[in-house]
């Protein structure tokens, strides 16, 4: 798995954006952070997002555009984030899984939530998602025009 990228999908339905609750096992800390994750081998980006999105909400999307390509902080797990823009194609969202458990990561997806793109009142407050997702999603809240 490419773990250089970081590629995760803005799902957008009716002015809202889907956000993934992850806990880890260990130490029961809990984040919210867009659906995504690194690239198999020989998978196109976009297929990367599809099959992300698939397995950790449940959802088929469309991916649209790319939105952001973007360096990440210096102490998160990857070094680049690339942000598309996607479309759900059924809306049935709830919480998948992280097929890289077998492989030893430490953590599940507990919730999914849709979060009001006008309004960031009711966004996640959790330090992980302050420091490393908000600024995404200002940004796409920018970029789509939502404020």
């Amino acid at each position: 798995m490419n773990r250089t990228t970081r590629y995760q999908g803005a799902v957008i339905l009716n002015d809202q954006i889907l956000l993934i609750k992850q806990r880890y096992y260990k130490d029961g800390r809990e984040y919210w952070m867009l659906p995504g994750g690194g690239r198999e081998e020989g998978e196109t980006e976009e297929e990367c997002i599809k099959r992300e999105i698939k397995e950790e909400t449940n959802l088929d999307v469309l991916v649209e555009k790319l939105l952001l390509d973007l360096p990440g902080k210096k102490d998160n797990f990857y070094p680049f984030y690339k942000t598309y823009l996607c479309k759900p194609l059924n809306d049935n969202a709830q919480p998948g899984s992280e097929p890289e458990l077998e492989s030893g990561l430490d953590l599940e997806i507990v919730e999914v939530g849709w979060y009001d793109l006008h309004s960031e009142a009711n966004w996640p407050t959790d330090r992980i998602f302050k420091r490393f997702f908000y600024p995404t999603l200002k940004k796409v809240q920018k970029i789509l025009g939502y404020r």
